[in-house]
């Protein structure tokens, strides 16, 4: 994969995307927006999601479809601040719609952004597209995640929008169209991040997974790799096994590749699909075979078919225009261009904290470092590990959130920040800087951290620390729907607060309370080996992660033993 720092590869990905279509998007905070105005009273509509699925998501911004696409790293959900930029980029004062994949990153910040906007007057909603009928059974089809057939939402809320319809009208229409489309896949390769040798998930020669999803995470399953005759029949009788009751036997369908299946490839299985679907009484409206919904260089398939009724078919047909993708006449070249407002960050001050405040956050300051230095050394293994049943950037993720949450923290200290500052400094920069799950998680937690710890406190002990972690994880406790037992960081994060706590209560100092509860987060990472995971991408391929250790896990138990340092712990 050709690319200049992976580290850098988003940022260098839109400066080239924004120079190659400059009639249709523009850079603007957190992603791209349109480069026209939007007709007069029109609600805002934007999506949006990790890079590497190009032309979803931002390849779609135009009109008729979407206003606006916030642009995460490459697999990895925007941040909350990122959704934060685009939505006001193209407010238009009438409301704004943001729609994502079914995916706990996305859906965090997606929602907390919401909220901010909603806190601020806007009329802003938020919908979650839930098509991979691989993801889970129809009984639980609200736990699948968003495959290819996202397209097919994102095309019908663009459409909807552009034709002026109420807001009530335009949720009601994209929840109708994710009720009606199924998304079925086929891998037979993983995908390779920028920088990365080894693709995240290996497929055994002469084997193919069975409905792996568009972050690269593995399937369900594997079987034998078929002829192109029997995966497309495999791929038929699986969207089709849960058509609707009122099924119109009219139905807009895309044959899609994931990134590195040749369209003659693509051709020689759609003459099946195409005659499988005819066989059972289908009309097919415009079709599409190509690439819409990628997965960097995944070598796969999927099938997508939204079961059309007269107004979802009017929708799926209404014209669009944008970088990627065009139906009826264009006009968006012609149109007024619209100039975006530079956004400025305002230092912020900090208030003078106490004696003790101003110690503890030198020693916060200088754990963060080390933290950073841990995940660093292990970004590899955690991505091995993270690779295992889920996404493999788990490590990715850590190292940046680390670094940016590291340099925000001296950056405060240097500023004057006591030690609740610090460390809700560092969380604002984890949670808007990294993204993900982990990222908005890590974020908020630190946050809550720092409201406990404050920057007046007269002594910093154990004590304190023991509240200060239990704010932490019952901030993600309530943001991210997990709980102990499920796989996650909170079964690390759980156990070293309730240790350290018990160690408080026996007058151990903040140093030796601290050693004696990491070795119990250490010890509890390495026992979420024995769990299986009830939430997040891992879910899917639960099975697969026994006798694995939780990359969260890990990653959480390293940061507190890396925090103790050779003196006092932050």
């Amino acid at each position: 994969m050709l690319y200049n720092d992976p580290k850098t590869f988003r940022e260098d990905m839109l400066r080239g995307y924004v120079a190659a279509y400059p009639d249709y998007v523009v850079e603007v905070p957190g992603g791209v927006a349109r480069a026209t105005k939007m007709p007069e009273g029109k609600i805002a509509v934007i999506n949006g999601g990790g890079s590497g699925h190009y032309p979803a998501f931002c390849g779609i911004v135009g009109d008729g479809f979407m206003d606006g696409t916030v642009v995460g790293n490459v697999f990895t959900s925007p941040s909350t601040e990122d959704v934060l930029g685009v939505a006001r980029s193209v407010d238009n004062g009438r409301g704004i719609f943001i729609v994502g994949g079914n995916y706990a990153g996305d859906k965090m910040n997606f929602n907390m952004a919401r909220d901010r906007l909603v806190g601020e007057g806007v009329d802003c909603r938020s919908f979650y597209i839930t098509d991979d009928v691989a993801a889970a059974k129809a009984e639980e089809k609200e736990k699948r995640r968003g495959n290819v057939g996202t397209f097919m939402v994102f095309k019908a809320a663009g459409a909807a929008a552009a034709a002026g319809v109420s807001f009530d009208d335009l949720v009601r229409i994209t929840e109708k169209a994710n009720e009606r489309t199924r998304t079925m896949s086929m891998g037979f390769r993983g995908c390779t991040l920028p920088g990365e040798a080894a693709p995240l998930f290996h497929v055994p020669e002469g084997k193919m997974e069975i409905g792996q999803g568009i972050h690269g995470e593995p399937g369900v399953g594997e079987d034998d790799l078929r002829p192109a005759a029997e995966v497309a029949r495999i791929l038929v009788d699986r969207v089709l096994a849960e058509a609707p009751a009122d099924d119109s036997k009219r139905i807009a369908v895309i044959l899609d590749g994931l990134g590195s299946t040749k369209y003659e490839e693509l051709f020689v299985v759609w003459g099946t699909v195409r005659g499988l679907l005819e066989d059972r009484g289908y009309t097919l409206v415009e079709p599409l075979v190509g690439e819409y919904v990628t997965s960097l260089d995944m070598e796969g398939i999927a099938l997508a078919v939204e079961f059309l009724d007269d107004e979802l078919e009017t929708f799926w047909s209404a014209p669009c225009d944008t970088a990627s993708f065009r139906k009826g006449a264009s006009s968006m070249a012609a149109g007024e261009r619209k100039v975006y407002a530079e956004s400025v960050e305002a230092a912020e001050t900090f208030e003078e904290g106490s004696e003790a405040s101003n110690a503890a956050a030198d020693g916060i300051v200088d754990a963060f470092a080390r933290m950073q230095a841990a995940i660093v050394d292990a970004e590899d293994d955690l991505a091995r590990i993270d690779g295992v049943a889920g996404d493999g950037d788990h490590g990715r993720g850590m190292v940046k959130g680390s670094t940016f949450a590291a340099d925000a923290a001296k950056a405060a200290r240097e500023r004057g920040a006591a030690a609740g500052s610090v460390l809700k400094e560092a969380g604002r920069a984890w949670a808007a800087k990294a993204g993900g799950t982990s990222g908005v998680l890590w974020g908020s937690a630190l946050e809550a951290a720092g409201e406990v710890v404050g920057d007046q406190a007269e002594s910093y002990d154990a004590s304190l620390a023991a509240k200060a972690v239990k704010a932490a994880y019952e901030r993600m406790l309530s943001l991210g729907g997990a709980h102990r037992g499920d796989k996650t960081m909170l079964d690390v994060l759980i156990p070293f607060g309730e240790e350290l706590e018990a160690q408080a209560a026996e007058g151990r100092s903040l140093r030796d309370a601290w050693s004696v509860a990491a070795e119990v987060a250490q010890k509890s990472a390495e026992e979420t080996a024995n769990l299986v995971p009830k939430v997040g991408r891992a879910r899917p391929a639960a099975e697969r992660s026994l006798g694995t250790p939780d990359a969260g896990a890990v990653s959480m138990a390293l940061c507190i033993r890396a925090a103790l340092g050779p003196g006092r712990p932050a």
